[in-house]
């Protein structure tokens, strides 16, 4: 797995004026800039990727109980959440903690505070996380693409796509051993249509898994440059650095937290959602 670059930084100079930030962004966060950074992802991270849109939502959990804990005064157990690493390091995002700390925190980090050093490192790795969420946020608009073109349908998900597939490869399957040939037996199951089974069902949605997992590892190529445009990989890069001038400068503390994971439940519920309304329907 990825080592951490935190010991390799000795320059100084952490503040950055938002036309640095903006050409740091179009340097990595461009189309041929995430096209460099999701090279490293031609390797492991074609593994590590499916388990972390497994773990993401476990990870949503864990964010909503901090803030939940938080609000009510249990600040130790937020701190203790917030900490959790559920997700896999993934190449691509050391290669993104390597370039921000490269060029971005130009000072010597508080190698004698190891509590603001671990603070910064999970920082970091809050931030490159966003990356698994954004990630799975533009598979499941990928997705819904694919559902409204072929199936005129809304497909946010695996578990909403799979009907429509598993029902397609049920159809052409009858078809085909249909004994009085393929044109009556298209005729005969129009009229008498032919459902899928539960196995068939289930190796789809396991299908759909994971060509999901694939799109998910470099998602990012179709992500960045919208987010580059759009100023979210500005904003959220300006959000990281206060949290680590924050520590630097000994100041209070502010943790930087991933809204994306947020942003990427929507499109799980929204599954969900139609999935059980389909069942209801049915």
């Amino acid at each position: 797995m990825p080592v951490s670059p935190l010991s390799d930084i000795d320059t100084a100079g952490v503040g950055h004026s938002p036309a640095e930030i903006e050409r740091f962004v179009g340097r990595h966060f461009g189309l041929l800039g995430s096209l460099r950074l999701h090279r490293a992802a031609v390797g492991l991270d074609l593994l590590r990727a499916p388990v972390n849109v497994m773990l993401s939502p476990l990870l949503f959990i864990t964010r909503v109980l901090a803030w939940v804990c938080r609000k009510i005064g249990l600040r130790g157990v937020a701190q203790w959440l917030l900490g959790r690493r559920l997700l896999l390091r993934t190449a691509v995002a050391a290669k993104v903690e390597g370039v921000i700390l490269s060029e971005l925190i130009n000072t010597p980090l508080p190698a004698d505070d190891p509590v603001a050093m671990r603070r910064i490192q999970a920082a970091l790795t809050e931030y490159s996380g966003t990356r698994t969420a954004m990630a799975e946020f533009t598979t499941a608009l990928v997705m819904l693409v694919v559902g409204a073109v072929f199936f005129h349908a809304a497909t946010p998900g695996a578990i909403s796509m799979a009907p429509g597939i598993a029902s397609e490869i049920a159809r052409n399957s009858a078809i085909a051993g249909f004994p009085l040939g393929v044109t009556l037996g298209a005729g005969w199951y129009g009229m008498f249509p032919v459902g899928p089974s539960a196995g068939l069902m289930s190796v789809t949605i396991m299908g759909l898994i994971i060509i999901g997992s694939v799109i998910a590892t470099f998602a990012g190529v179709l992500a960045d440059p919208v987010q580059t445009q759009i100023g979210m990989h500005q904003r959220r890069l300006t959000r990281l650095l206060h949290t680590i001038e924050a520590e630097l400068g000994r100041q209070p503390e502010r943790p930087f937290v991933a809204r994306e994971h947020f942003l990427a439940r929507v499109f799980d519920l929204w599954d969900m959602a139609a999935s059980l309304l389909r069942v209801f329907k049915g």
